[in-house]
């Protein structure tokens, strides 16, 4: 699982408390949601560089298509199948709940995601996904015009920023900013949409043809096109590194500046606030960056997931671990391993969905083909944490902006020379390995600076929704991205839960002081490998398909769907970045070429 590119002389960082610890002593909770024993299976044992033995196969079953991974993909590419009346297939899943990074969880009864907490209104371009929301009775057209169910809808308020000691509505610093800071938010927003007028910009990709924009942006990192464009003010680079970390899992000096102007271009754009401001004064017509709308639920995307995963029933088979996938004179063979039982299965199929992470697909797949190998060389991942912490009751607030669903810290934050802020006196600092000291995730070098801190994304609240009169104990879901983080997968995973437990609430009490004594239990689940980060490509290359497979409006929905012989792929991470869209739209379009080739 990539430990090897681990240096293995590191130590294991500190992550400082400001407060006693003893104050954190009636919180209960642990690691969850994930079964990391089983991936680590995969892993070379010590000293061989080779996998477990595995036993042989005892149990032979026969299908017509196997999928390979329950995540987004895996889950779209079954309905697809079954959509084209195809109902004998096998889908194999790792966890013991289907849905990837979309899966969803409970803390003391009150539901909460374990990953992905939302999906923004999908534009045209995604159709697939709309024509789901269709299927769930979340859209439906009334007098002529698309209409989302409120229910499903974000409420508001939607988001707020604790910044300069007081909460303010969005996530755009205004408050108190001077007139130097509005300039830069109002050349940047002119930059978006020169960039929006220059070329099309889709979710998801296989819509977009490249245009010359979009590779020489792919060419190089976020920060690098900031200095280009003389984008300096710190306000504005905080708030762009926020939005790629929540994004991408990396902040502005690592990703392209492709994947920075996409998060903005092929949305809601950037608006900038206007009007007039003195360095101490705030204008008055001032406002956040505007959004589309967002679909959300307590369970964050898990709503979704567990609706594709339901009606599959027999067909969706927890808790195997997939070993081997080789193609065979007449189809596949995909060998999978139960842990629970020690006992090895073959499915025999026509043809197989591979719906696994790239780093993953490049160790099962038999004589992977060129274009896995270096899809696999081109990955890195960035490591993930989310805390569903459990409160008693409403927390005491700061001044300003009242409670909203996504609720963000301003700092946290080191861009290592990027030309971002830190926050002052908080936990999350870190000291790892030495100045310029390289490290290597998923089979990939960092480029540019790499950040030493661990700062947080702030929270979502999972009782937000909720049409209660009265507020009461609710999960705060915090998130935490370690894509830049030197050993970040390291960190993750060797820091015990107490020290998470005390540095994730010392970050939080900056705006909530009775934080502590209102936790009950906090549940940690890490994400060694949460997601693919769009990193500069040398070429300019978006996506990590094979070149005679990149993707043109042009082309049929077979054509879309790229394979090497029986063998079909499908991931997010083939887009560089993992969003619901991207891997939705995969798992369809291989599910749709197969059953009709099957």
């Amino acid at each position: 699982m990539k430990r090897r590119h681990f240096i293995a002389s590191a130590t294991l960082p500190l992550l400082a408390c400001n407060n006693a610890n003893d104050s954190a002593h009636h919180i209960t909770g642990g690691f969850t949601g994930i079964q990391h024993e089983r991936g680590h299976l995969l892993r070379p044992s010590i000293g061989s560089g080779q996998a477990a033995r595995w036993p042989a196969p005892s149990v032979i079953h026969t299908t017509r298509v196997v999928i390979a991974g329950g995540g987004v993909a895996g889950l779209a590419a079954a309905r697809a199948l079954r959509q084209k009346g195809m109902d004998d297939f096998a889908l194999l899943e790792l966890e013991d709940e289907a849905g990837g990074n979309s899966r969803g969880g409970a803390v003391n009864g009150i539901a909460c995601p374990l990953g992905a907490h939302y999906l923004p209104v999908p534009g045209d371009d995604a159709n697939e996904v709309q024509d789901l929301l269709d299927e769930f009775g979340i859209r439906q057209r009334i007098a002529g015009r698309w209409t989302y169910d409120e229910r499903h809808l974000c409420h508001s308020p939607q988001e707020r920023l604790f910044f300069n000691g007081a909460w303010q509505p969005g996530l755009l610093p205004v408050q108190g900013v001077g007139r130097n800071t509005l300039a830069q938010y109002q050349k940047f927003a002119a930059l978006v949409q020169q960039a929006r007028q220059a070329a099309k910009w889709t979710i998801p990709l296989s819509k977009m043809a490249q245009a010359p924009v979009h590779i020489a942006l792919a060419a190089i990192t976020f920060v690098t096109y900031l200095n280009q464009n003389g984008l300096t003010d710190p306000h504005l680079r905080w708030y762009l590194d926020y939005c790629c970390r929540d994004d991408y899992g990396a902040g502005i000096a690592t990703v392209s500046a492709w994947a920075g102007m996409h998060y903005f271009a092929s949305r809601h754009g950037f608006s900038a606030p206007m009007g007039d401001a003195s360095d101490d004064a705030n204008p008055a017509s001032a406002t956040a960056t505007d959004h589309e709308g967002i679909l959300t639920w307590p369970e964050g995307n898990a709503w979704l997931t567990r609706r594709l995963a339901a009606p599959l029933k027999e067909r969706l088979h927890r808790g195997w671990v997939v070993v081997r996938i080789a193609a065979v004179k007449h189809g596949v063979e995909v060998d999978a391993f139960n842990p629970a039982t020690q006992v090895m299965h073959r499915w025999v199929a026509e043809r197989c969905i591979v719906a696994l992470p790239i780093f993953v697909a490049a160790r099962v797949v038999e004589n992977p083909p060129d274009f896995l190998r270096q899809a696999e060389d081109r990955t890195r991942y960035a490591p993930w944490l989310v805390a569903n912490i459990h409160i008693k009751a409403p927390l005491q607030d700061r001044p300003g902006a009242a409670p909203s669903w996504d609720n963000v810290i301003y700092g946290g934050f080191d861009e290592s020379g990027a030309g971002g802020p830190q926050q002052s006196g908080h936990s999350g600092q870190i000291e790892q390995g030495r100045p310029g000291e390289q490290s290597r995730q998923g089979g990939q070098s960092l480029p540019g600076a790499q950040s030493t801190f661990t700062g947080g994304l702030g929270y979502v609240d999972a009782t937000h929704q909720s049409l209660l009169p009265v507020p009461g104990a609710s999960v705060l879901t915090h998130y935490r991205a370690l894509g830049d983080v030197l050993q970040g997968r390291k960190l993750l995973m060797d820091t015990p839960w107490a020290t998470w437990r005390d540095a994730i609430l010392d970050e939080l009490s900056q705006a909530h002081p009775d934080i502590r004594a209102k936790t009950t239990r906090i549940d940690i689940t890490r994400y060694g490998h949460a997601m693919a980060v769009p990193i500069p490509q040398k070429i300019g290359q978006i996506g990590l398909w094979p070149s005679s497979n990149m993707h043109s409006p042009l082309l049929n929905i077979e054509q879309s769907a790229f394979s090497a012989g029986p063998l079909a792929f499908a991931h997010s991470d083939w887009a560089g970045y993992s969003v619901f869209e991207e891997a939705f739209t995969m798992g369809h379009v291989a599910g749709h070429a197969a059953g009709r080739m099957g």
